[in-house]
């Protein structure tokens, strides 16, 4: 197995420099977990490299009340150095430890060729693109009233339609190779009426892209209490030939690779074989030990 979604800092937790040594922790771990190679895929609103081209984009709600917190909350956390972090993990990589340099990006709706100009140059394996925000809500703050009351006066159809549709512009970008958590969207368990005319939506928008998804033992710590995808988007995703990781989308060691062994039995019920893997943002695959 592989642990393609790996965080260094915890939200809310400022930066402090990466090291080999903190890379090779993670390793260990993971190896005991069973999971032969890691991906560190910081989010790229982490680094301060970012607040030029992006810093901005809350700006274009004025007369929303959450524009400030999301302009606050980004400049709180924009404080790492990219540079410093890519040098660190291409380091272990030549030291010999099993990681690949990536990033996780969010999705800036207009915005994603001023992502692929920011990292081109940069020597990322891989890069994950998430869905975290819909307009300018965080709706996958959990335990936060105020987003309880968006969801409320938002409304869960209007949620999921937007969201999957912006899931669908994201692969479609060609920024990112790989769909992280694809239907973060339910992390609170706020489902519409048919949840799979929107699976169904988004298992195609990742078949016409060719873009890889990501399954991840995330959800087993959340209140939806599953693994994303949910079991029938990634039937859908298998049915549809997309190609899948395996990640933990850990903030801090211990969450490193749990829970993601298990996936196992999840990928061989939904018919999955083997993973991808990434070198220079080129798709490998590989065997999962027991299948195929």
């Amino acid at each position: 197995m592989i642990d393609y979604h790996l965080h260094l800092w915890p939200h809310g937790q400022r930066d402090i420099d990466p090291t080999i040594e903190q890379l090779a922790e993670y390793v260990d771990k993971a190896k005991a977990e069973g999971v032969v190679e890691l991906a560190i895929t910081e989010h790229l609103f982490r680094f301060g490299q970012a607040v030029g081209p992006l810093g901005r984009y809350f700006r274009r709600f004025p007369d929303s009340p959450m524009r400030n917190l999301m302009e606050d909350y980004w400049y709180e956390h924009s404080r790492a150095d990219l540079d410093a972090y890519v040098e660190v993990a291409v380091a272990a990589k030549k030291a010999g430890l099993p990681v690949v340099v990536g990033l996780e990006v969010d999705y800036y709706q207009g915005e994603m060729d001023t992502v692929a100009e920011l990292l081109k140059g940069y020597p990322f394996d891989v890069l994950l693109g998430s869905v975290h925000w819909i307009d300018d809500c965080p709706f996958d703050h959990v335990g936060d009233p105020f987003i309880e009351a968006w969801w409320d006066s938002y409304g869960v159809e209007r949620a999921w339609d937007n969201y999957t549709r912006a899931l669908g512009e994201l692969a479609n970008s060609g920024a990112v190779d790989v769909l992280a958590h694809p239907d973060l969207v339910k992390v609170t368990s706020h489902f519409p009426r048919v949840p799979e005319e929107y699976y169904d939506r988004m298992a195609e928008a990742a078949r016409d892209s060719g873009i890889v998804a990501e399954v991840s033992s995330a959800g087993w710590r959340k209140p939806v209490g599953e693994p994303y995808p949910a079991p029938y988007l990634l039937k859908k995703f298998n049915q549809y030939g997309v190609e899948v990781t395996t990640a933990s989308d850990a903030h801090r060691l211990g969450e490193v690779s749990m829970r993601v062994s298990e996936l196992r039995g999840y990928l061989s019920e939904a018919g999955y074989t083997s993973l991808a893997t990434f070198r220079d943002r080129s798709k490998r695959r590989l065997v999962i030990a027991g299948e195929g």
